[in-house]
């Protein structure tokens, strides 16, 4: 989809597809957030009988609660930053050691208007995602827009990435 057609309503749609997929599958989800502010969580929560399949999110916008809540180190967030790879892959872990999610998401990223830096521009976004005992992967996108369009692609991406997760196994 194009950020002109990116919705809440397409969203609402691709939540509903992994719903699906999880319940077919018996599985559950988690997420961590930071950049989204727990949006991704609200676009599942706003879908009847969502408590079937999903376990929560945890909104670590500040270093303090990924360190605190979902145990990113501080070297990690000291040597990488807050968008990396490396902390995208240890808010996985801390979310699926604090639930009972079989699959998680974990997503950071500077959704601007400010923010950024020429290492790390407006629109970089890390997610990881993977299964509880199984590799995970991390990836970087740079989204375009103002900070909803960033958001909102990045919620999208998620989805489609979980999707394609369960769809291969």
């Amino acid at each position: 989809m194009t950020t002109d057609t990116l919705t809440e309503a397409s969203l609402h749609e691709l939540a509903a597809q992994l719903g699906q997929c999880l319940t077919e599958k018996n599985m559950k989800l988690a997420a961590a957030e930071s950049c989204t502010g727990g949006w991704l969580a609200k676009i599942i929560t706003d879908l009847p009988g969502s408590s079937v399949w999903f376990e929560g999110s945890i909104v670590s916008y500040s270093n303090a609660l990924k360190h605190g809540i979902l145990g990113v180190s501080t070297t990690i967030l000291d040597e990488f930053g807050a968008v990396s790879s490396e902390t995208v892959r240890a808010m996985n872990d801390g979310v699926v050691a604090n639930t009972d999610a079989d699959i998680a998401v974990s997503i950071s990223g500077i959704a601007g208007p400010g923010g950024g830096s020429p290492d790390k521009p407006v629109g970089l976004v890390w997610l990881c995602w993977g299964q509880r005992g199984k590799s995970k992967q991390a990836s970087a996108f740079h989204f375009n827009g103002d900070r909803q369009a960033v958001r909102l692609q990045s919620i999208e991406k998620a989805l489609v990435l979980l999707l394609a997760l369960l769809h291969y196994q």
